[in-house]
Formats: C-alpha cells, structure tokens, sequence
C-alpha cells in the first residue's frame, strides 16, 4: 500500500497524481491503521471458523493454525 501512495505523473498525459492531502496530514496514519486493523480482524475471524472451511493446507494434515476450532 505505501509503494503506491506516491506522487506520479502519467507519462501520456502529463497529469500528476498527489494523494497527500494538506489539509489532513495525517491521513496516511490513520489509513495504514485502517488497513492493520482490518488485517487483524480478518485473521480473528478466519481463525474462529469451523475446521471445515480451513484452507486446504490445513486439511491435508498441516500444523493447526493457532485458534482455529475444530
């Protein structure tokens, strides 16, 4: 995500493309906290499925991930 929140310009065009935004400088924290959380939260509930929709790994006889019910 950060390698492509930078200023670019379009070779074509010549249009420049600036996500950072003056009036709110601290946008980019707070979206790569946005980004982390949802990271989290998605591991929480992958984990908290049945063994039944674990990934294939898992079914072939890999290690358990940890707080996966069974």
């Amino acid at each position: 995500m950060i390698d492509q929140y930078q200023v670019s310009t379009d070779k074509r065009s010549g249009i420049t493309s600036d996500p950072n935004n003056p009036d709110d400088e601290e946008y980019i924290v707070r979206l790569v906290g946005q980004v982390v959380r949802v990271s989290v939260e998605t591991v929480k509930i992958v984990n908290s499925l049945p063994e039944q929709y674990a990934p294939m790994e898992e079914k072939k006889g890999g290690k358990d991930k940890p707080g996966r019910k069974k």
